[in-house]
């Protein structure tokens, strides 16, 4: 677990808190309405209700969408959410670090909330600076100068050098929240020093960070097996020499993955064993399931799921292992007749006894579609943040809160 300070180590009460969260949210591009409160949910009842109830004066800094993109809407939906969430008034204020803001900020009382403007909506606030570089714009002095401290608990926005994400910690006394708490002691239990067997499952729709990931885990003894599906198993399928067949070789090739091969070859020999790839595999024939061994392969047909007997020797080392990441799906599971895979796959991991985490929208999407969230250990409501560190990379967000903790034991 990084050095950082977190709530536990500050006293709130009467203090104003600048409140970094994640609330982006998919959105309807037609209607423009929020379809799914998760985010906002799991920041409400952690973060912002300790604060709130410790009598914190709370100012609460989101994003929501990108300039241009559908998405990009105001928090005013986020915040009746959140105020309904929470059974409090919680106001909505239509500036981001301007005059009629810092009124607002000024008139808190203790454990009142307010969500100011996306923080999107200030153009240099997706510009990757270093956190004393941001320091220095309009946003962050004009913000910082009317706080007493700085909490981030946007664990899936700490892969960016964001102004919001890292500017206030280069001048203001700043600690984690729960919810980035929460998701680094899951995080450092699987990446530090991870109950053995410890496996990797790597699916999903895309497979360009699945050499990085396996490299990391395999060169570091962090992992024992990695387990693929997905399009991920079809590209290290394809590293071993298997043919799948145009319309799948043509997927990868879309992808632009298939430069990954001579390195997943290198990684493969060099932990032979170590990376399970299919046995078997379902393909769509005339809009049916059918099961093919991959010494059938190649195949016309588009490959969608793992089959029945690549789900049984990957269940059988599931159920040996003490601790489980998964990321990915592997198969395409919103379709009824290739759930079968993920269904299996999940079931397998949630009544294993393992430490077990999964991450990424759409495994997140699946263990709740599949009724399994409460089984397993730890769910990541991070994206690109989780894969960044499970590559282990830094992510700048923990970083300046790390060096935000080395500063306040100095003083």
């Amino acid at each position: 677990m990084p050095r950082i300070l977190t709530l536990d180590d500050v006293d709130v009460k009467e203090k104003t808190v600048l409140l970094r969260v994640d609330f982006n949210s998919p959105v309807d591009p037609e209607t423009k309405k929020i379809l799914d409160d998760t985010r906002i949910k799991a920041h409400a009842e952690t973060t912002i209700k300790e604060l709130s109830e410790k009598g914190a004066k709370i100012i609460i800094l989101a994003h929501q969408g990108r300039p241009g993109e559908p998405d990009f809407i105001s928090l005013e939906q986020h915040t009746k959410r959140l105020s309904e969430i929470l059974g409090k008034p919680v106001r909505y204020i239509d500036d981001l670090y301007g005059e009629e803001a810092k009124r607002a900020i000024r008139e808190l009382k203790p454990g009142e909330i307010i969500v100011l403007k996306n923080t999107r909506t200030y153009p240099y606030e997706r510009k990757s600076k270093p956190p004393e570089e941001h320091a220095k714009s309009d946003f962050i002095k004009e913000l910082a100068s009317v706080a007493d401290l700085f909490v981030n608990d946007a664990f899936s926005a700490a892969h960016r050098s964001h102004a919001s994400v890292v500017g206030f910690a280069a001048v203001l006394p700043s600690v984690a929240g729960r919810i980035m708490e929460r998701e680094l002691k899951a995080l450092a239990r699987v990446l530090e020093s991870p109950e053995k067997p410890c496996i990797f499952i790597l699916g999903g729709a895309k497979a360009d960070d699945s050499l990085k990931i396996s490299q990391y885990v395999l060169d570091n003894n962090i992992a024992d097996y990695v387990l693929t599906g997905g399009i991920t198993g079809h590209l290290f399928l394809a590293a071993t020499g298997v043919d799948l067949g145009g319309p799948n070789m043509a997927l990868l090739e879309k992808q632009k993955v298939l430069d990954l091969i001579p390195g997943i070859k290198e990684l493969m020999a060099k932990y032979p064993g170590k990376i399970k790839v299919p046995v078997d595999v379902a393909i769509e024939v005339d809009g049916r399931r059918k099961e093919i061994s991959i010494k059938d392969l190649p195949t016309e047909y588009p490959i969608y799921d793992i089959g029945t007997e690549t789900i049984k020797e990957y269940s059988r080392i599931i159920g040996e292992a003490k601790s489980i990441v998964v990321s990915g799906p592997p198969g395409v599971y919103e379709r009824e007749e290739f759930r079968k895979g993920t269904k299996e796959i999940l079931e397998a991991v949630a009544n294993s006894e393992a430490f077990s985490l999964v991450g990424g929208g759409h495994t997140v999407a699946a263990v709740q579609e599949l009724g399994l969230t409460d089984k397993m250990s730890y769910v990541s409501t991070a994206g690109g943040a989780l894969i960044e560190f499970l590559m282990g990379s830094k992510l700048p967000g923990v970083v300046a809160l790390e060096k935000a903790a080395e500063r306040a034991k100095k003083r």
